[in-house]
């Protein structure tokens, strides 16, 4: 799960991380308030999107007066701000972030992942922080450190002092920052975090370190522990068939192609597609409707897919354990029959009573290509999907 700018600060700010002072607005009109509030006589004006980018397209302006913060919130909120991250569609901006604005003296790039190899919080950190932290990586990957962190022992002194030295931090800056890896790192445990992101991270004009963005993903898995930034979920970032799959407790990832697949369980999905692809066709979005392919769940699974107008044709690829093929072809039957599906279906058929679930499905008064073959059965639904 992402969180947003405003939402990553406010726990940066939980774990004494130096941030500016802001106001978030959702109406225009508030942000003559906010800007009151925060005081002062310039303020940064960022659309709250999950996506990076933003400055680049529009999203982030440096403004002189509270009418042009009023001017930017009446610009954006409520449109689609399209970043080299979005799809060509882009995501809605719900909510503007207005802030002090920072004498900046250098910008700096703190991130932090979780490396499955070592199991440890590895710390990335460059000298080379802002906007095009990409190209830094790219072309000069010298300047940039890797730092492994045990999570059971937090982040040491010495593993502070390493990352301040490619930093180039000076004394004291070196200890303002140490105890600000310490907390990130516990921040990152304790939230579940599985990104952490702040670029930049500044050194303003009077010396001092000052985290300027964040970026925080959670770990989706540990959610039921985190009670509280459940409740920071925001919808309208998703693409609504993945939210209303999630409701129905369906895995769902949108794709760019024309075939709609729908199997049970993630290995056949990715074996599914690999198929598909291996005769030449594209697949749209996959769903998969778990373990137990009931009617209720094929039927939520069928109007899912079918919502999106770019599906020529739907592979279903369903292997029968605990629950039986022949349930199954019933199931999918009584489901486009209530969906109404007016596009090919191909069936594939695998497992308890495959068999006698294909045969059911071949007297079925409904036209639906059923084949045993999953090669088969991919290469017809890229035949049908020209």
């Amino acid at each position: 799960m992402n969180l947003h700018e405003f939402q990553g600060k406010e726990l940066f700010a939980q774990y004494g991380l130096p941030v500016s002072n802001s106001k978030v607005i959702y109406e225009a009109e508030d942000a003559l308030k906010a800007c009151r509030d925060i005081g002062g006589s310039k303020w940064v004006v960022k659309a709250q999107v999950h996506a990076g980018g933003r400055g680049k397209a529009g999203g982030v302006e440096l403004v002189d007066t509270p009418e042009d913060a009023i001017s930017f919130a009446k610009k954006w909120l409520g449109k689609r701000l399209v970043t080299y991250q979005t799809d060509e569609k882009g995501q809605l901006v719900n909510s503007v972030l207005i802030e002090e604005c920072t004498d900046i003296a250098e910008e700096l790039y703190l991130s932090a992942v979780v490396d499955r190899d070592s199991q440890r919080v590895v710390f990335i950190g460059s000298s080379e922080g802002g906007v095009n932290i990409e190209e830094v990586a790219k072309n000069s990957p010298e300047k940039i450190i890797y730092e492994p962190i045990d999570p059971l022992c937090g982040a040491q002194g010495f593993q502070a002092r390493k990352i301040a030295k490619v930093l180039k931090l000076n004394n004291e800056q070196t200890k303002q920052f140490t105890p600000m890896l310490k907390n990130l790192m516990k921040l990152f445990i304790e939230k579940d975090l599985s990104l952490l992101e702040i670029n930049p991270l500044v050194i303003t004009s009077g010396g001092l370190l000052h985290c300027l963005d964040a970026k925080i993903n959670i770990d989706s898995n540990a959610i039921y522990r985190q009670p509280e930034i459940a409740e920071m979920h925001d919808p309208s970032q998703e693409d609504p068939r993945e939210s209303e799959a999630a409701k129905n407790d369906l895995s769902y990832v949108s794709l760019d192609g024309n075939i709609g697949c729908m199997v049970n369980g993630a290995g056949l999905a990715m074996g599914t597609m690999d198929t598909i692809k291996y005769f030449g066709g594209n697949h749209a979005k996959f769903l998969d409707v778990g373990g137990t392919a009931t009617q209720e769940r094929v039927s939520k699974a069928f109007k899912i897919i079918l919502d999106d107008p770019e599906v020529k044709v739907v592979l279903v690829n369903i292997f029968g354990g605990i629950v039986r093929c022949d349930l199954i072809a019933e199931g999918v039957l009584a489901a486009i029959e209530e969906v109404g599906v007016e596009i090919p279906v191909v069936v594939r058929l695998e497992g308890n009573n495959a068999d006698l679930g294909s045969e059911i499905l071949s007297k079925a008064n409904i036209k639906i290509e059923s084949i045993n073959n999953l090669g088969d059965a991919a290469k017809k639904a890229v035949e049908l999907a020209k």
